[in-house]
């Protein structure tokens, strides 16, 4: 017995160690994923047209000729996680072939729905460097911990730094064009019988140019910070106005916010929807307002969505103001700021429409 319990004791402990460098480690995951992205392996597997085998993904690579031997290395891994599949699988790993998954897919840079521009702004070191400074952070009087590295808030610097402000506009617009098929596909109702509608903080116009694709009827205008909509060319239905929606929203039958309201606090969220329900107000008509954002999920078992959410939240407090919400969190904002009604349909994966009502 007693040996028994020492074997339970010691396989504890070897459990234990082996979580935690789980979680130490697990920035090799993301820069694999990076590297391999930077590298263009997805495209280069995509455009092969069929299984490649090592010793054919190698030449096609723009590496030096000594680092060959690594490319192995970084397939497993990359193949672990679920990016790669293989066949053919034989003593000899050169001719080892790899297929894209759903997950690389996503990847290619012909993917209309591509993910790697997010995967660029996300592992800049300007977005990961901060995360060095969390528990310096958590001890002084800073608003954010992006802050306390970089001396700036989140959105100056994205207006001084063009190489950033390029990389975060594109992020936002591969979201945006992912979700916008999404929604005009699955949620058309949200937007049948609206005349005009106003996405403020819509960045470069991905979603209302989608928007103003699918619903000619509709009156586009984006509403984002001068220097996002500097010179973007407008339609016939889908203009761009500069401006700050803390000061004044446009008015119009709706008001978007797409992945906006995660980004600021409690206080800062009141405000803004305040103007959005001025801005509806003005038309004089039934108006609403309409969020994209997650509603956190209470729910045990759903364990990787949960994390994802949770992975965000700590973006939002790390690099500006905001934070993920619960439902009874997204009620007590929406009535905070005068609204009487809403409804909530999880149908964006982790992100949910929320449509709120004067």
């Amino acid at each position: 017995m007693e040996s028994q319990n020492g074997e339970h004791v010691a396989s504890n402990l070897l459990k234990a160690q082996s979580h935690i460098w789980n979680h130490i480690f697990n920035f090799i995951n993301s820069m694999s994923l990076k590297c391999v992205v930077d590298l263009g392996i997805p495209d280069i597997i995509h455009n092969y047209g069929k299984p490649i085998s090592l010793s054919k993904l190698i030449p096609l690579l723009p590496i030096h000729p000594s680092k060959t031997i690594f490319i192995y290395r970084l397939m497993r891994i990359m193949t672990h996680s679920g990016f790669f599949s293989q066949q053919n699988i034989t003593e000899n790993e050169l001719e080892t072939e790899y297929m894209l998954t759903d997950t690389s897919l996503l990847l290619l840079s012909d993917n209309p729905m591509s993910v790697a521009p997010f995967v660029h702004a996300m592992l800049d070191p300007v977005l990961t460097n901060p995360w060095h400074q969390l528990s310096t952070w958590l001890t002084n009087g800073d608003p954010t911990a992006f802050e306390t590295k970089h001396g700036m808030l989140f959105w100056d610097c994205a207006e001084r730094e063009p190489k950033f402000n390029n990389l975060f506009n594109d992020a936002m617009a591969s979201d945006a064009r992912l979700v916008s098929s999404v929604v005009i596909e699955k949620c058309k109702e949200v937007f049948n019988g609206l005349e005009s509608i106003v996405d403020v903080g819509g960045g470069i116009g991905t979603m209302a140019k989608a928007l103003a694709k699918s619903f000619p009827q509709l009156e586009c205008t984006v509403l984002d910070l001068p220097h996002v909509v500097a010179g973007l060319q407008e339609t016939e239905n889908l203009k761009y106005v500069g401006g700050d929606m803390f000061k004044e929203i446009p008015s119009a039958d709706a008001i978007l916010l797409k992945w906006i309201l995660h980004d600021w606090n409690d206080d800062e969220c009141v405000k803004i929807l305040k103007n959005c329900k001025d801005a509806i107000a003005k038309k004089g008509k039934e108006g609403k307002v309409i969020i994209i954002d997650m509603v956190m999920e209470n729910e045990k078992g759903k364990n990787e969505s949960l994390q994802t959410q949770l992975f965000f939240d700590m973006l939002m407090m790390v690099l500006v103001t905001g934070k993920e919400r619960t439902k009874k969190e997204w009620v007590n904002l929406i009535s905070s700021s005068g609204f009487s009604n809403y409804k909530i349909t999880p149908i964006l994966g982790l992100r949910s429409v929320i449509e709120i009502y004067p």
